[in-house]
């Protein structure tokens, strides 16, 4: 007969998620982290004026921008943040909490 030992399991969210304490995040998982941010990123900065190449609404988005007069400058800023906020995610997961 094996001895029982109760493992410590926290509850978030009213029990809906549980989590036995000290079991680690999957690997998958935390590249799956690299590969969303890393998708985020390009996805804005390829459509950050908008899909101007589009065969039936690129007309109206390139009159738009023309129009609002797009910063250039604020949309890389957001970007940066984007790799920011994918860098800290990135290496909070891969890191060692205790």
């Amino acid at each position: 007969m094996q001895p029982t030992t109760k493992a410590k399991i926290k509850e978030y969210a009213d029990g809906w998620i549980t989590e036995r304490e000290g079991t680690e995040i999957p690997a998958f998982l935390k590249y799956s982290y690299i590969v969303i941010a890393g998708g985020a990123a390009v996805y804005f900065l390829l459509f950050m004026n908008g899909e101007t190449t589009h065969p039936d609404r690129g007309a109206l988005v390139r009159t738009l921008n023309a129009a609002t007069q797009t910063s250039a400058a604020l949309m890389y800023a957001i970007a940066g943040l984007i790799v920011i906020f994918g860098v800290l995610v990135v290496a909070f997961s891969f890191g060692k909490h205790d």
